[in-house]
């Protein structure tokens, strides 16, 4: 395995399979062609050929499209088609900083195709021998992806919340990380890939962030997500990306971009420049 492999697994689709979503003329959104019969039924809500879904225009503004929305994914939830359901609003938009054209269920994103945003953290301690993560397992019980290794701190990007607040929340729920100390952490970057999942697809991006944490801090976990945090050697979280699957799938990404900026992973590695080119592609 090599961390290209990591890479091609984040970005492994096939759009042939899927139609675009769009909502107020413009696409936000990738829906699988064999979920349009189970969307017919709402005519007041979508309009439906074999080549796109359409939110319905004469649903004017983000209120309107939102409150329609709402029941269908409901119905959606009743039927087994969307599962694991949050209560969390998740915008949906052109573009990260562009108005929210409706606001939707983070578990419907995937369905839809539709670009969510998350923070990811790395906290990482410098000892005499070297530069240290913290690694978490993922809790066995988590909706998604349990029992997976992910990164120190990480999180799902919400509608109403800066990103530095969702990430100091996310420290303090997640690794008990003080918020004056979550506060340091530094912004470094973002990720992108796009994944075809069993849910839907998953066109999504990563705020990156790092925070150098003193050694004598044991992150531990309030929330329930977590199930232990590890202190591993960087040459150990290397291999482990490098060599298995042991890491939620985005997590690599995150990691690779790490192991670049820290001198990890080095320009004579032989796919060095795609392996920098695949983090945003």
């Amino acid at each position: 395995m090599t961390f290209l492999d990591r890479i091609a697994e984040c970005n492994r689709h096939d759009l042939a399979r899927f139609v675009p979503f769009s909502v107020a003329g413009v696409r936000v959104g990738w829906v699988r062609r064999a979920s349009l019969d189970l969307l017919r039924e709402f005519a007041g809500v979508f309009v439906v050929d074999a080549h796109a879904l359409t939110l319905h225009p004469d649903l004017r503004d983000a209120a309107e499209r939102t409150a329609a929305l709402a029941p269908v994914l409901r119905t959606l939830e009743a039927r087994g088609v969307i599962e694991g359901w949050r209560n969390e609003h998740y915008p949906v938009s052109v573009s990260f900083r562009a108005a929210p054209l409706l606001l939707i269920e983070r578990a419907a994103v995937p369905f839809f195709g539709v670009r969510a945003y998350g923070v990811h953290m790395n906290g990482f301690v410098r000892r005499s021998d070297g530069l240290h993560l913290w690694v978490a397992r993922r809790s066995a019980t988590k909706q998604t992806y349990p029992g997976q290794l992910d990164n120190t701190v990480a999180g799902g990007q919400p509608v109403g919340i800066g990103l530095l607040e969702n990430l100091v929340k996310e420290c303090g729920e997640e690794a008990a990380i003080p918020e004056a100390l979550a506060r340091r952490a530094q912004p470094v970057g973002v990720i992108t890939y796009c994944m075809e999942a069993q849910e839907g697809l998953l066109p999504d991006a990563q705020f990156c962030f790092d925070l150098e944490l003193p050694d004598d801090f044991t992150p531990t976990n309030t929330d329930g997500e977590v199930d232990e945090f590890f202190l591993w050697p960087i040459e150990k979280v290397f291999e482990v990306v490098r060599d298995s699957a042991q890491f939620k799938f985005n997590c690599n990404l995150v990691l690779i971009d790490f192991f670049i900026r820290h001198g990890v992973l080095k320009p004579d590695e032989p796919d060095y420049i795609e392996i920098a080119r695949g983090l945003t592609p």
